[in-house]
């Protein structure tokens, strides 16, 4: 079975910092692309930030030089490290394994919420 679980998320204040993991277990985690995702109630589901298999990674302009994503195929986890937050930050994030079309899976999502 596979399994995606989220942590780190959490209240911080504007500027600040927070790192979330995800641990993934049941799959052959090399082989897949890697991506968080974030969601604010009312509005779509948005990429973040994405790592591929072959470890090319890729960030929305939006956060572009304040989140990292790093990927560790010995342990099987992803962190997002995310710097000078912003309120417009918040939202529920989630971590994603994908292989082609058809495979596909997602963590619970872990809420993220930045104070101005």
């Amino acid at each position: 079975q596979v399994q995606l679980v989220e942590s780190g998320g959490g209240l911080v204040q504007a500027g600040g910092s927070l790192r979330l993991s995800c641990q993934a277990s049941g799959l052959p985690f090399r082989v897949y692309d890697l991506n968080w995702y974030r969601q604010v109630p009312g509005y779509e589901r948005e990429l973040v930030a994405g790592i591929s298999s072959f470890g090319e990674t890729s960030l929305a302009d939006s956060v572009k030089g304040r989140f990292t994503m790093s990927r560790d195929n010995t342990k099987g986890t992803i962190d997002l490290l995310m710097n000078n937050l912003k309120p417009e930050d918040t939202a529920v994030y989630f971590c994603n394994a994908a292989m082609g079309p058809k495979l596909d899976f997602w963590g619970q999502g872990i809420q993220v919420t930045v104070s101005s």
